[in-house]
């Protein structure tokens, strides 16, 4: 069921059409370094064939799981060849982020000379998993979730070439259990079709093993628990704020933007009257990125548990909020020449930094904000 032409990708309409990156890249006649960075099941490894046919190369598919050096010097020999032979070679990496620093260095030198086309494929944040010098040397394109419609044309487009039989309530629940991954509604599809003919929903539900959470992580169910998972935090509710964490991390949530939001939350909602429980909420996400689930699900409902049962204090961003207001209405005004900076002997003659004190215990006298709005207060303490 791979497309086998750009035009024939469903679902990638930011990166494929006209003007736009991929189809462009392919019309100027000469392959660059990609990455490409998105969600499982979303035409990673197939847009890369398809470029790798557009310039009649060479591909190679190599896993960052199952691949060491060995396999590295492997494909730099072939390229050598190929390269003899007047062939380009496109090497594509799949979840280039499992490869270390060394490895990916090792990939520089040919990148550079163009001895090797490389296409690296993520699920994670390319800025923070792939070195400096490769990211450098490549364009990143991102590919999206498929939507609905999307992977509803998938499906039928495989249930025509197959000569499948299958009712269209089926299609639409093979669509929402996919959540938005074309392999894993192909791969069900095939287990129902294996099953019994006409495929049915409850065909399909005896297939896949699983039900549709019924939660669409763009849609109004992931705003609705996210926002009642807040709240029930935020209300010191420890029984519903661990009910909405499960409901979440059942329904496929990303664990990474739950724990974002309580650090934000630790900050906003309990702030000074638990500064602590930040760095609680910041090593609760830094576990959760080396950990993952499902063992996260331990370390996340841990944090829940301690933000939702401290004190709250919102006063540290009420003050902040009033500041910026204030910043915003008087930008240009000057700021105090006294705690300006005096690094030449001519600004100190003007009086920068004049009068200026710093020891301990030192307390400023008068405000040191501009003079216009010197009786303003941002800190109330609520």
């Amino acid at each position: 069921m791979r497309p086998q032409k750009l035009e024939d990708v469903i679902g990638q309409d930011e990166i494929i059409g006209e003007k736009k990156i991929l189809t462009e890249i392919v019309r100027a006649g000469e392959p660059v370094n990609l990455i490409f960075w998105g969600p499982p099941g979303t035409g990673k490894t197939t847009i890369a064939r398809i470029l790798a046919k557009e310039f009649q190369a060479d591909f190679i598919e190599l896993s960052a799981v199952t691949s060491g050096k060995k396999d590295i010097e492997e494909v730099i020999q072939r390229a050598k060849t190929n390269w003899n032979l007047k062939i380009r070679t496109m090497l594509f990496v799949d979840e280039i982020h499992r490869f270390n620093k060394a490895q990916q260095d090792a990939f520089l030198p040919h990148v550079e000379s163009g001895l090797i086309v490389l296409i690296g494929a993520t699920t994670e944040n390319p800025s923070f998993e792939v070195i400096s010098p490769l990211l450098s040397r490549s364009r990143v394109v991102v590919l999206n979730h498929l939507n609905k419609t999307a992977i509803t044309k998938v499906i039928e487009r495989a249930a025509k070439a197959e000569k499948i039989k299958i009712k269209k309530d089926a299609i639409d629940y093979l669509a929402e259990l996919s959540q938005g991954d074309a392999r894993s509604a192909l791969g069900d599809l095939e287990l129902a079709v294996s099953l019994k003919s006409p495929v049915t929903v409850e065909v399909v539900k005896e297939a896949a093993g699983r039900k549709v959470p019924g939660y669409d992580k763009k849609g109004d169910a992931h705003y609705d628990n996210i926002s009642a998972f807040i709240k029930s935090m935020r209300g010191s509710d420890v029984d519903a704020t661990l009910y909405y964490l499960a409901r979440m991390l059942e329904a496929g949530e990303d664990p990474k933007f739950i724990a974002r939001r309580m650090v934000i939350f630790a900050s906003e909602d309990i702030g000074l009257a638990q500064s602590g429980d930040l760095l609680i909420a910041e090593n609760c996400f830094q576990a959760i990125e080396r950990v993952g689930l499902p063992e996260g699900e331990i370390i996340l409902s841990h944090t829940a548990c301690v933000l939702a049962q401290a004190p709250k204090s919102r006063a540290s961003y009420n003050a902040w909020l009033r500041a910026k207001q204030s910043a915003h209405r008087s930008m240009n005004l000057p700021i105090p020449l006294k705690i300006r900076n005096a690094p030449t002997k001519l600004m100190k003659d003007l009086g920068y930094g004049k009068d200026y004190k710093w020891e301990t215990g030192f307390h400023a006298e008068g405000s040191y904000l501009p003079d216009e709005i010197a009786g303003e207060k941002f800190f109330t303490g609520e």
